[in-house]
């Protein structure tokens, strides 16, 4: 019995005991606060050179009365789903790309006990530094080169330590300093937010572009043959490129898929997954990719020449409501008396002291967008006089638009071309040529539509004499000194009347030249192949334009420019120097009688070019709808449509009843 109690005393002692003397033992290990804080001093007065001077910057900081909590960041829900899917060297980049600027305020034990002693940080860099021989002056070191628990004076900006000077034995200091820490992590969190903003600015086609990229890696996938020995995955791929395609639809943007677009790109790439690993010849690849390409090739080539015939096509095509104008007009043209069908102020007609304007023109909207631009930007409408010329089919029709619509105080002319006796195929060449035989086969004759370079000029206006009624104006207004012409596709923004006062220094032509660009010069029109032509001309000659030009009718009669005209138009009756329209022989007919006007007099390329400068188009006098997307068709620039919409007024009782709208 007493053999058991001195056994339960002696445990109960080690018991007590045992606990004492190693928690006695433990506490030797500790610094004393006197000891720290003179290691401390005598590190801080150890003299370094200026470049390890600046790694003892982070001593003072650690030291400070404020504890410094570790640096955390939040990822967004997506960002972490994404990260599943990447290698881990591509999370690092991504999560560093992603990082949000909020810092927790929190920290685990875990990490706490993990931290390492500040002290032996900055020597451990100091001798690091001193091995490779680089110096934190010199940039070399970025974030990557410090603990991220310490690195709390890294300027994301530019990927360099901040340098401070500071005195490690003066307290206030200190805590200064700990405080321009405290507003550096601030302003570094201000600078990864405005990353994050950058890249979120993502494309707005990009998950598009994504689903489109599946479907044709799904493609390709199927038909490899290790694929379709697999008939499970071969199911599965089918399956997901209907999803997928159904999805697609028609979408251009991201904002055009449906909500579930988000689901079906992941199906699809966990399908994709599985034909990767499947996978096994590369080359049966290359060669599928190979012929999609081509394939797609081909496609693109047939789309191009079925949009070229279609955009021609819809340009010679008059619209429903601009047919039904004409004849509305023409019926209550003829419901009119004889008194009521005469127009004001005709005595300004031959007055060579006002200012006169030659339109020829079939279509009777396009010419009042002329006529009224014109007059709504001129500063005295009553010296502005308006000879417009138009067909037969459209003369009634013409003359009951401006008697209904009077534009303002200007004069109006319209007479009938049908009028004109003397011009007949005995005096005109081109009247002539444009009633052979061997025209009309050029035109109507379907073998001889074939070639796309053809296809522009089917169009019916380089079958209207009122196309080329541009090269008879003295024959059309005998006592006029000069006259301004304009084609019906163009719109005015400015007061003309300074163009009369220009000395075309003994000119006949005044215009802007195109030569800006290399196909707006003499060899884009004329067959420089030709010995006469390339004898004659200057192929690298800058072109100019026709659509709003001042003629010398003056000068024209003293050159004999219509004589000049008319033996060109001879020569060409084999149309081998020139193809059809009026530019070419305009070019011909006025080489070295053409004065160069100022640019912005006239700008071209609104109904074929959306690129055209917008401070060209708002400064110019004229604006030139030239091309085949005229501003009255469906296929017209939407941008620059408005400059011509705001002269129409779509309601007006004529343009309702023929549905005639912007």
């Amino acid at each position: 019995m007493v053999a058991v109690r001195n056994i339960v005393l002696l445990l109960l002692c080690v018991t007590v005991v045992a606990p004492i003397v190693l928690y006695t033992d433990r506490l030797g290990t500790f610094e004393s606060p006197s000891t720290k804080q003179e290691f401390i001093e005598d590190v801080t007065a150890f003299t370094f050179s200026a470049a390890d001077s600046s790694r003892l910057n982070l001593l003072p900081q650690e030291t400070s009365t404020a504890v410094k909590e570790p640096l955390r960041v939040v990822y967004t829900e997506e960002d972490s789903t994404d990260k599943e899917n990447f290698p881990q060297d591509l999370q690092l980049v991504k999560s560093r790309e992603h990082v949000s600027a909020r810092v927790l305020s929190t920290t685990t034990e875990e990490n706490q006990t993990k931290k390492e002693n500040p002290i032996k940080l900055v020597t451990d860099g100091i001798s690091q530094g001193n091995q490779r021989g680089g110096s934190l002056d010199k940039g070399d070191a970025t974030g990557e080169n410090v603990n991220g628990e310490d690195a709390i004076d890294v300027d994301d900006s530019d990927g360099k330590l901040t340098k401070s000077t500071h005195d490690s034995t003066q307290e206030p200091q200190i805590k200064e300093q700990a405080t321009e820490t405290s507003s550096k992590v601030n302003q570094k969190g201000s600078g990864l937010s405005e990353t994050n903003k950058q890249d979120d600015q993502t494309p707005s086609d990009a998950q598009v572009k994504q689903l489109k990229d599946q479907l044709i890696q799904a493609k390709v996938y199927l038909s490899l043959p290790v694929v379709k020995s697999n008939p499970h995955l071969t199911r599965e791929l089918r399956l997901r490129v209907k999803e997928v395609s159904r999805t697609l639809g028609d979408a251009s943007k991201d904002s055009d898929l449906p909500r579930n677009a988000n689901e079906r790109m992941k199906a699809m790439e966990q399908t994709l997954m599985k034909g990767k690993q499947a996978r096994d010849d590369c080359a049966a690849v290359v060669k599928k990719l190979r012929a999609m390409l081509h394939s797609t090739e081909e496609q693109l080539h047939v789309l191009k020449k079925q949009t070229l015939f279609l955009t021609q096509l819809t340009a010679k095509t008059l619209p429903k409501g601009l047919h039904c104008l004409p004849l509305r007009l023409t019926t209550e043209y003829y419901n009119l008396n004889s008194s009521q069908q005469q127009f004001p102020n005709q005595e300004n007609l031959e007055d060579p002291h006002l200012y006169h304007y030659a339109i020829f023109s079939d279509n009777i909207l396009a010419t009042a967008v002329v006529v009224n631009s014109t007059v709504s930007n001129a500063k005295d409408a009553s010296k502005h006089v308006f000879h417009i010329v138009t067909d037969r089919l459209n003369y009634a029709a013409m003359r009951m638009w401006f008697l209904v619509n009077p534009p303002g105080k200007a004069t109006i002319q319209v007479q009938n071309i049908e009028d004109f006796t003397w011009l007949n195929s005995s005096y005109s060449p081109v009247l002539k040529q444009l009633g052979s035989q061997s025209m009309i086969d050029y035109y109507f004759k379907a073998h001889r539509a074939t070639s796309d370079s053809n296809l522009k000029f089917r169009n019916p206006k380089y079958l209207s004499i009122l196309n080329h009624l541009r090269f008879y104006l003295p024959e059309i207004f005998p006592k006029l000194n000069k006259v301004l012409f304009l084609d019906d596709d163009i719109v005015v923004q400015k007061d003309l009347t300074d163009l009369w006062a220009i000395d075309l220094k003994g000119n006949v032509n005044g215009a802007v030249e195109t030569c800006g660009e290399s196909f707006h010069r003499f060899d884009r029109y004329l067959n420089f192949s030709n010995p006469l032509i390339a004898k004659t001309f200057d192929a690298h000659a800058c072109g100019w334009a026709y659509g709003m030009n001042i003629f010398d009718l003056v000068e024209w009669k003293r050159q004999n420019i219509t004589e000049v005209y008319h033996n060109w138009q001879n020569l060409n009756h084999d149309r081998q120097l020139w193809k059809l329209g009026t530019l070419p022989p305009g070019l011909i007919t006025f080489w070295k009688r053409t004065f160069p006007l100022n640019r912005s007099w006239h700008v071209l390329g609104l109904g074929y070019n959306p690129n055209v400068n917008q401070k060209d188009i708002e400064r110019s006098a004229v604006v030139h709808y030239n091309g085949n997307m005229k501003p009255w068709l469906e296929i017209s620039i939407p941008k620059f449509r408005s400059y011509w919409t705001k002269y129409v007024d779509y309601d007006h009782v004529y343009l309702r009843e023929c549905n005639i709208n912007p």
